[in-house]
């Protein structure tokens, strides 16, 4: 494997109304790439401000993530996006070009904790996340009132063995009406159906304590205690139908001992949660996490 960070390369032009884009590609591992990339990028007045790029060399694989600014002669994005098709094209890639003024609609889930959701609703407020939180939703009405003092919709959405089916169809209708980019499962202490996962693939991130597989259930905490574990530490995924198992975004341990108590690893594994989602969620808005199999490529 190998991976090569170059960032920042250029300083960005004094005009602070210049367009900004993002352009991530994956693909065949093929001669030529980066030349081309950044060749085309010229040609059309484009600016490379940062760049990253990875070649996989056991699935001989390569991804790539650019971040650029558009010159005065440079072309509107529509067609900034056809003077880029013919490239992709020619190198078997998939791609995506975004205009990085454009904010990530952002649907949260949350059950009754609301550390995660308290967090990210905080950085939010202080401009240190740049996404629109559209809407709260919740199976129980504990985080109504921090959702209304940050001033954002909430949605009581309870779910029961017999409903299900039918919750779910509204969380997906919620999802469309708020035409969300991302849905975040913020704590959200509820399975999410096969069909739900397939519907959004690579635009669902979840976080738990990352003992699991081990220590499945209730006061997962309290049976860590037990056995005396040593670290603990916090995963960020995307959802798929295998539960927890999702290609992993974001994760981080800490250190603790046997002094501390059941309560004192919940009270740190509540902080790694909310530091962990903040950062997956970042990460995917900012176009860094590039989706191999069950794998993720994470350029930071």
């Amino acid at each position: 494997m190998s991976e090569i960070g170059i960032g920042p390369v250029a300083s960005p032009p004094a005009d602070k109304a210049a367009r900004r884009y993002v352009l991530r590609l994956a693909g065949p591992d093929r001669l030529g790439i980066v030349a081309a990339v950044a060749g085309l990028l010229t040609q059309l007045d484009c600016n490379i401000l940062e760049a990253h790029q990875f070649g996989d060399a056991p699935t001989g694989h390569f991804f790539l993530r650019t971040e650029f600014v558009a010159g005065p002669s440079a072309p509107a994005e529509e067609a900034l996006l056809a003077a880029f098709a013919p490239t992709a094209q020619r190198f078997a890639m998939s791609w995506r070009i975004r205009d990085l003024a454009t904010r990530a609609r952002v649907l949260v889930l949350v059950s009754k904790a609301g550390h995660c959701l308290n967090d990210l609703l905080y950085r939010v407020s202080i401009g240190a996340l740049a996404i629109d939180v559209v809407a709260v939703a919740s199976n129980h009405l504990d985080q109504a009132s921090r959702a209304a003092f940050y001033g954002v919709p909430f949605h009581h959405l309870p779910v029961s063995a017999t409903n299900r089916a039918k919750q779910e169809t509204g969380l997906l209708a919620l999802a469309k009406e708020t035409r969300a980019d991302l849905v975040v499962l913020a704590r959200y202490m509820q399975i999410l159906s096969d069909g739900i996962s397939a519907t959004l693939a690579g635009r669902a991130i979840n976080i738990h304590h990352s003992f699991l597989p081990g220590f499945k259930g209730a006061q997962p905490y309290h049976q860590a205690h037990v056995r005396g574990v040593k670290l603990i530490g916090a995963t960020a995924h995307y959802v798929t139908a295998d539960l927890d198992e999702g290609p992993i975004i974001e994760q981080e341990t800490v250190r603790v001992t046997h002094a501390d108590t059941p309560e004192r690893l919940a009270a740190v594994g509540r902080d790694l949660e909310s530091l962990v989602l903040a950062r997956a969620v970042r990460s995917h808005i900012e176009d860094r996490v590039l989706l191999h199999g069950r794998r993720t490529v994470v350029f930071t």
